[in-house]
């Protein structure tokens, strides 16, 4: 990074924070000095054993579907065939742990980790590429599918990755150990591959009587103790660190400082739920796919712990209930929900096959620990996380009053989802009214105030074109998180809030919802409250049941008229035809129309690079092709004349 990031980001933090991080910069100075020695620091205790296993019944309870699903994928990876954010991976027999297949380039293994700039891609290449199969999540599928078929050649595979992974990544040296959070998941992984291992003859000489292996976790266990997440980092990481180290202090009792580890990461997974959740049950930093790892790594941790007798605090159950309840009530007919904020498609726990329902499976799981309320949509039980996790814990039914209604606005996290379902199927309508991330440097925001997504029947029409990135590409990432980049208005070229680097906001838009209820929502936002002339974006969004249409109203507040771009993403499903100042949208055997604000000049965007414009990303890694339809012209000054736009769905 540039010395002006590093001022902006010092910017953000606060006395107590850079007082943290000089000690930990201490830290860090110091184990480089004594690395030799540190790697023979670990110490473990006799007579160790692996609890809990998995019950009998817990196997014998996974539908032949998803037992399906997850053999055919089983059987992909022990062919050498994997996928990492777009990218086709044919090695993993035998893989590299330092190569990242997309540019090309290799990693160093040799050098301290907190000397490798792994930011930069011309040095390491694409740090997720690397990053993610060294997750270790392909090995809990393989191990999944030898508890679930006793076949010893996928406990072989697994047991010859770890290995490799171990000889090749020695404590402290590479990337793999420059990033907590990465530590934590990859702990949970190895938890995991143990239990479901248990039945077969090699699993103890693989972990607990392994010297290698009980170093590596020594020293992950070590790191997270001593390096974790803290001030405007604590999001999502110091989550994933926390549960990553409770976990594994439950299951791999081990160690003398084991008491120690587990008594620490209990009580910071506790605090930090509560911080990072609004009291909604929503995620703070409203990012959904960030929604669903924190509440799978929660949900693990919190069996982990249960099931080894450690008390989970009713605080910790009822934060992980309130995520549930939230989840399933802004999800669509399709149990999906909003594609709000960034999304790289981090899992805590992954022991399901390719094409397994996510948000389905861990309202599934919800229902088996907490009770499903009666409003919560009916979901696919088809799933192995859940009767697994299920079998080591009882959950808990805390006290706390649940919603009796499904809610229709989260007031505190901003949300508003209105729907309606008739002839013209289920039209589903999310407003974003919220604050701009969470913490001082919003690390995972977009500039999409006052934004709205609209789907039919869960198909995108007025569609939040994701993430598709996040290192190595800068005019990609800013796209994907800008203002044009949303269902939203910009004036004067500017983004709502101002960027300071690509995970990280240096002025955040104050959003205030005015009305919210089940068919209309007023919201605005000062994000253009710069400069000597500040403006303001006023959007009122009315779902009229009857005529099954979506009217949205933009008003701009500004002493003299400014130059705007009104911005309209559509599905990558959706065929558009623009006719002046209206469109024709098709898709399935469906139509819509689109009334656009005569006082603009529209145009359609599709697949453009230069700049981009015109682009859905439908994963972490991937993008293709959809229409953008612009409007370009002035709003504000004394007429203040509204920009309406209806969006009127036919019957079919």
């Amino acid at each position: 990074m540039r010395p002006t990031w590093y001022l902006r980001r010092l910017s953000r933090m606060g006395p107590r924070e850079m007082a943290t991080r000089a000690v930990v910069a201490a830290r860090i100075h110091r184990w480089r000095r004594v690395l030799d020695e540190a790697e023979q620091a670990a110490v473990w205790l006799p007579n160790r054993r692996f609890l809990p296993v998995l019950p009998d019944h817990a196997l014998a309870a996974v539908v032949p579907a998803a037992k399906a699903r997850l053999v055919d994928t089983a059987d992909e990876l022990m062919a050498g065939h994997a996928e990492y954010f777009g990218v086709s991976r044919t090695d993993m027999v035998d893989p590299d742990w330092s190569w990242d297949p997309k540019t090309g380039r290799h990693a160093p293994t040799d050098r301290y980790a907190f000397d490798i700039p792994y930011r930069d891609e011309h040095a390491v290449g694409d740090i997720k590429q690397l990053w993610e199969p060294s997750r270790h999540q392909h090995l809990t599928v393989l191990a999944a599918a030898y508890a679930l078929t006793g076949e010893e050649r996928y406990a072989e595979r697994v047991a010859e990755h770890l290995r490799s992974w171990w000889t090749a990544n020695p404590p402290l040296r590479g990337v793999h150990w420059v990033s907590g959070i990465e530590l934590g998941i990859r702990l949970i992984s190895w938890v995991w591959v143990r239990r479901l291992l248990d039945r077969w003859s090699g699993a103890a000489s693989l972990f607990e009587d392994n010297p290698e292996a009980l170093h590596q976790i020594w020293h992950h266990q070590r790191w997270l103790a001593a390096l974790g997440s803290h001030g405007s980092s604590a999001n999502n990481h110091v989550i994933a660190e926390a549960a990553g180290q409770l976990v594994t202090a439950c299951a791999f009792d081990w160690f003398p400082e084991t008491p120690t580890w587990r008594a620490q990461a209990l009580r910071q997974l506790d605090e930090q739920l509560h911080r990072n959740t609004f009291a909604s049950g929503l995620n703070r930093e409203l990012a959904t796919e960030y929604h669903g790892l924190v509440l799978e790594l929660g949900l693990t941790a919190a069996v982990e712990a249960d099931a080894a007798g450690v008390a989970v605090p009713e605080t910790m159950w009822l934060v992980l209930m309130r995520m549930c309840d939230a989840l399933a009530a802004i999800v669509d007919v399709k149990v999906n929900p909003p594609r709000q904020g960034d999304a790289d498609d981090g899992h805590g726990l992954i022991v399901d096959g390719a094409g397994a329902h996510r948000w389905s499976s861990l309202l599934h799981t919800g229902d088996v620990l907490f009770g499903r309320q009666r409003w919560w949509p009916l979901v696919s039980t088809e799933d192995v996380r859940t009767p697994l996790l299920g079998s080591l814990s009882d959950g808990a039914r805390p006290t706390a009053v649940r919603p009796a209604e499904r809610p229709t606005h989260l007031s505190d996290a901003g949300m508003t989802i209105m729907r309606t379902t008739g002839t013209t199927g289920e039209i589903w309508v999310r407003c974003d009214g919220g604050p701009h991330g969470f913490l001082s440097i919003a690390a995972h925001a977009h500039a999409d105030a006052l934004s709205v997504e609209v789907r039919h029947d869960g198909v995108d029409i007025l569609a939040d074109p994701g993430t598709y990135c996040y290192h190595g590409q800068p005019a990609w990432r800013s796209y994907f998180r800008s203002t044009l980049g949303h269902n939203t208005l910009e004036l004067d070229g500017r983004d709502q809030s101002q960027s300071g680097g690509p995970f990280m906001w240096t002025r955040h838009a104050r959003t205030s919802v005015l009305v919210a209820n089940g068919s209309r929502w007023t919201a605005e936002h000062d994000g253009y409250a710069r400069g000597r002339e500040p403006a303001s974006h006023r959007r009122t969004v009315h779902l009229n049941r009857d005529r099954g249409e979506v009217r949205i109203q933009d008003d701009v507040r500004a002493p003299t008229v400014r130059n705007c771009r009104l911005a309209f993403h559509l599905g990558p499903e959706v065929t558009t035809v623009l006719d002046g100042h209206s469109a024709l949208l098709s898709w399935r055997d469906r139509t819509a129309s689109l009334e656009l604000p005569t006082t603009l000049t529209w145009t359609a965007h599709h697949g453009e690079e230069n700049p981009p414009l015109g682009w859905y990303s439908t994963e972490f890694g991937h993008r293709e092709p959809a229409t953008t339809l612009i409007g370009a012209g002035l709003a504000g000054g004394p007429a203040r004349l509204p920009l309406v736009t209806v969006l009127r769905f036919h019957d079919s």
